[in-house]
């Protein structure tokens, strides 16, 4: 339990940060949890293994590649203690095995849509909309880079160092600049934290505001997502929770407390409309934001959403 423990604060502090590296933390933490309970009975099995699934599943409310991670992994259908735990444990090793196979099968067909010569665009830290960018360079396309600094948490000074790496010319600006630089831009690469039913994309804050900059400039915006980013729960009405996290990643809390009339909000995510997606990047193919429901009725099953 401890080390689930460990996972859970290290995915809610963001030490573990990104929904695909958050699922796939959650998936080895069920998985070697799992493999190591002794439990005498089949109930007590099923208790902890529910307890640790709800442990991790709280830590992040809106990225819903958790409790997709969480759920698909601690599936089993066995009445035996030790038949269900070679369940678990096969389900997460599959799941972890689809995560690191996703990256680079997105990274290879979203490469195809980036042209030689282009400006790309990005925002945060998403490795799947980095391996679409990196895959591009490697091919020998000439390719740049505008990364925001995707504040509070500044996310793009690890995007900007991942580009550095691959020797990517790069430009980091600060967030509101994004619609100034627009005219530069060739087209628009996010990640994604959640994809509804709808089609719309919950990422991180700002993301909007790229779409909607990258609508008004007609620019193409691409979403790139694994397919286990897609919520199974807003079939049935269930809206995304929009995380919000400390003010203290915004303001000094000393500072604050001489403020009597302030208060400071911090959300980590907002929702772009499908209406602004060109585009969306899956393991599985490219697909309009309207095929989002196909995705989750084919390919993650209704039982996910607890319909």
């Amino acid at each position: 339990m401890q080390k689930v423990q460990e996972t859970a604060e290290k995915i809610r502090t963001m030490e573990i940060r990104g929904a695909g590296r958050i699922a796939k933390a959650a998936a080895e933490a069920i998985r070697d949890y799992a493999t190591e309970l002794d439990a005498a009975s089949m109930e007590e099995f099923s208790a902890r293994i529910k307890e640790v699934s709800n442990l991790l599943i709280s830590t992040r409310p809106t990225a819903v590649s958790l409790p997709n991670a969480v759920k698909l992994s601690s599936k089993y259908s066995s009445a035996n203690v030790e038949e269900a735990r070679q369940e678990i444990i096969k389900n997460s090793n599959l799941f972890i095995e689809i995560a690191d196979k996703a990256l680079e099968k997105i990274g290879k067909i979203g490469s195809r849509r980036i042209r030689d010569g282009d400006v790309i665009m990005t925002h945060c830290n998403s490795h799947a909309a980095l391996s679409i960018i990196t895959t591009a360079f490697e091919d020998g396309k000439d390719i740049s880079v505008i990364a925001t600094e995707s504040r509070p948490r500044r996310q793009g000074l690890l995007t900007i160092r991942h580009l550095n790496n691959f020797g990517i010319p790069t430009t980091l600006i600060v967030d509101s600049a994004v619609r100034y630089y627009m005219k530069d831009v060739d087209k628009v690469v996010v990640g994604a934290d959640a994809i509804a039913a709808n089609g719309a994309l919950v990422n991180k804050i700002g993301t909007s505001q790229l779409a909607l900059a990258a609508h008004e400039a007609r620019k193409s915006f691409m979403v790139a997502a694994e397919t286990f980013k897609f919520s199974p729960s807003t079939i049935v009405g269930n809206p995304i929770e929009i995380e919000e996290r400390s003010v203290d990643e915004v303001v000094d809390p000393i500072v604050l407390k001489e403020l009597s009339h302030v208060q400071v909000r911090n959300p980590a995510f907002d929702f772009t409309p499908a209406e602004y997606i060109d585009m969306i990047v899956t393991d599985i193919g490219i697909i309009p934001p309207e095929m989002a429901y196909t995705v989750i009725k084919e390919h993650l099953g209704w039982e996910l959403g607890d319909l």
